[in-house]
């Protein structure tokens, strides 16, 4: 039988490459279970949490420097809404709400508007405000209609 001798080392060459390629990722894993493992670890900042600028909200929702007032306005005109962002099913957002003719802020829903009052809930065109955040509303402030 006639054997073509060239062929026989392009085998010898391949299993020579597979067995070399094997060992060296042989080489390597071992390397590298070996190695300790606290120099291998990196360590990495987590992103900061995303905070809301609530000025920024106010001036997207139109709120601007409220008038001064000469005397105090009674309770239930202490407060004036001038914008809402609503959340449709989650059931947050944020009311723009100018407190005793103060400039006015932005409040996410629970959070303290005045002492004693926290903003409960907003819906379209009004801010329900009570006392706590699962309580009943004591107050509820209507958006202007624009004219």
């Amino acid at each position: 039988m006639v054997t073509n001798s060239l062929q026989i080392w392009r085998v010898r060459a391949g299993t020579f490459v597979l067995w070399t390629a094997a060992g060296a990722c042989l080489v390597f894993w071992g390397l590298r279970l070996a190695s300790p493992a606290e120099a291998a670890l990196v360590a990495v900042a987590a992103p900061p949490p995303v905070a809301v600028d609530l000025q920024a909200l106010s001036q997207v929702l139109g709120a601007g420097p409220a008038a001064p007032t000469a005397q105090a306005p009674a309770a239930p005109s202490r407060y004036t809404l001038q914008g809402l962002l609503a959340g449709r099913d989650s059931g947050r957002g944020a009311a723009v709400i100018g407190v005793n003719g103060q400039p006015a802020r932005a409040f996410p829903v629970g959070a303290q508007v005045d002492e004693g009052l926290v903003l409960q809930s907003v819906g379209v065109q009004q801010a329900r405000l009570g006392p706590s955040r699962q309580g009943e509303a004591t107050v509820t402030l209507e958006l202007p209609i624009k004219k």
